[in-house]
């Protein structure tokens, strides 16, 4: 008997020191801020106005800023180490930031950037990577990858970003949350380190379209006015079929919720890179090395192309003496964009400008006053943490083909969640013409119900459709459990049952089960935990309640096991094996 106690503390401790340990682990993987932060701050906003005035637009916000933004008596980051190192402290606070404070919000810190914000995915050595509360395995998007995560996670109201080639757009999607790119120009770029000149947009992002909206007010001082409806909606074909995404899902939540709204006659189809063929002319005739990439040959990928140019060129010339001197080190997918020899003459950059000119003219012709364009954020899912996809050459002439539409054109775009797919959040985007920054808000403001309406219904029905064949094949791996358990082959009954639970984890059965085979191995930890899941989902299962107490009874927890096999007999009264057990017990530890 003391041999058996010994050898049970033994299993005892280290099943705890297991606990402590992947607790330890979770604790480094998701950090109460989602790591979304580099520096926690408070800017408080001046006291309210007295009656009869009215009180501060943005009263009882909080926000967040990215890295770049300079605040007074700081040092901006830039999202490298060395940057911070090499920089003093700012001697004056940005004033769309300045704006936002006196505004009545409350500015409560900085956050991770790509490393320069420069890069699409979010992922910063420096810093680490903000965790994606929307898919936590999953990269968060950059640059402005912490803005984005400080408002999915519900750490602040508001926040806001740089958006070049996609720094507020990408992360907006990636996380599930609104990101919205004003016309180029239209709010302030002081005290803001560049990124690429032509390109940089103060951006912002928010979970509710209301609080995009009245932040939008205040950075475009926009004066009242009466919302304006669209009169054409344009959904560009040619840009659904891009990417990995189901084009069809995200477009048919589009056409319902407009059709409901404002009837069936607003509701265009065109092929945008057929449109733009026509009328970029400068398009065809730009010339570049680096046209690789799935779509090197179309308008759109042509567009990606001209977008990466000028943003390569225009940060080698912001901050190439900088590196030349300080020589950071550098992620090598950044080090061979920066270093690479790009033909930078004279010719070559005005034909950018061509294409920035007649770009904004096509779309201006095209959406008019009242008219949005409707294209997909992302073109695929945001991708896996570590992996390469990011760098890969498809990927971004994909991603870059969608997000170039905007930033070359300069025109605003609002980016909006529209539910899952594969676990992963998809979104929308709306681009009006330049200068249309409040009819697009206003757009958002009265079709974003409607979308996510149309959203959660097209998504119940995808569910209910695959629910039939998911539950079937959960009941089939279950079966072959069974009969892997008859034949005591535990870890192979161990692994049936696992397939069962990922494809239905709703049903205690399969959790009761897989602790069965648990026991028979000696994992009780494991067998109490899926116990446990089994009993909250279903409180009369007598057998979960019977493993569970067997589990416990070889942890150690006695006066809990005797609770277990109490419950038995309670649904049971018959039951001999609780009857047993629970005698058992309370003879030797009661």
């Amino acid at each position: 008997m003391g041999s058996q106690s010994a050898n049970l503390w033994v299993l005892l401790g280290l099943g705890l020191a297991g606990i402590l340990l992947m607790t330890r682990k979770l604790k480094k993987v998701i950090r109460e801020d989602f790591g979304a932060f580099v520096e926690k701050l408070q800017l408080l906003p001046p006291p309210q106005p007295a009656p009869p005035k009215a009180p501060h637009p943005l009263t009882g916000l909080t926000f967040a800023v990215s890295d770049v933004f300079e605040i007074e008596g700081r040092v901006t980051g830039f999202g490298h180490p060395d940057w911070a190192r090499t920089h003093d402290s700012a001697s004056g606070t940005s004033p769309v930031v300045s704006s936002l404070v006196e505004g009545g919000a409350t500015c409560t810190g900085k956050t991770v950037v790509d490393e320069l914000s420069y890069g699409i995915s979010g992922e910063n050595k420096h810093y680490g990577t903000p965790t994606n509360p929307a898919a936590h395995s999953r990269v968060p998007g950059g640059s402005s990858s912490g803005a984005a995560v400080a408002v999915a996670a519900n750490l602040v109201d508001f926040s806001l970003g740089i958006d070049a080639v996609g720094g507020v757009r990408l992360p907006a999607g990636f996380c599930g949350i609104m990101g919205f790119r004003p016309s180029h120009g239209v709010v302030s770029h002081l005290g803001i380190i560049p990124v690429s000149t032509s390109l940089d947009t103060v951006g912002w992002f928010a979970k509710d379209h209301n609080v995009l909206r009245r932040v939008g007010h205040v950075l475009l001082q926009l004066p009242y006015a009466v919302p304006r409806s669209p009169r054409q909606i344009i959904i560009a074909d040619d840009c659904f079929q891009v990417g990995k995404i189901p084009a069809d899902r995200i477009v048919q939540v589009v056409i319902k919720s407009s059709e409901k709204i404002f009837g069936r006659q607003v509701l265009k189809h065109e092929n945008l890179g057929d449109y733009l063929s026509s009328r970029v002319p400068s398009l065809k005739e730009f010339q570049s090395k680096k046209t690789n990439g799935q779509l090197k040959n179309s308008s759109l990928g042509l567009l990606a192309t001209v977008m990466r140019f000028l943003q390569r060129h225009e940060f080698k010339h912001n901050h190439e003496e900088w590196i030349n001197s300080v020589k950071p080190v550098l992620a090598p997918s950044l080090a061979s964009q920066l270093h690479e020899t790009l033909e930078t003459a004279d010719t070559e950059i005005e034909k950018c400008k061509s294409i920035r000119n007649e770009m904004r003219l096509a779309l201006n012709s095209l959406l008019k006053d009242d008219g949005v364009l409707v294209i997909p954020t992302a073109a695929d899912p945001p991708p896996k943490l570590g992996g390469r996809e990011t760098s890969s050459e498809d990927f971004q002439s994909r991603a870059y083909s969608l997000l170039s539409i905007a930033s070359i054109s300069g025109c605003c775009q609002v980016t909006v969640p529209v539910g899952s797919h594969e676990n992963c959040p998809i979104s929308v985007s709306f681009i009006a013409r330049y200068g249309g920054d409040r009819f697009l808000l206003d757009t958002l403001h009265t079709m974003y119900a409607s979308l996510q309406e149309q959203a959660d219904l097209i998504t119940k029905s995808k569910l209910s459709k695959k629910t039939v064949s998911r539950e079937e094949s959960a009941e089939i791996a279950k079966e072959k459990g069974n009969q892997a358990f008859k034949e005591k082959q535990w870890q192979k009954a161990i692994g049936f049952y696992t397939e069962a639970i990922k494809l239905c984890d709703s049903n205690a059965t399969y959790y009761s089960n897989r602790a069965a085979a648990y026991l028979e191995v000696g994992s009780f930890i494991q067998a109490q935990t899926d116990c446990t899941k089994a009993i909250n989902l279903d409180r009369k299962n007598i057998k979960a309640y019977l493993r569970r107490g067997t589990a416990r009874e070889m942890l150690g927890y006695y006066k809990e096991a005797i609770e277990d096999f109490k419950y038995a007999l309670v649904l049971e009264p018959t039951n001999k094996r609780a009857s047993l057990s629970a005698d058992r017990l309370r003879k030797l530890f009661q």
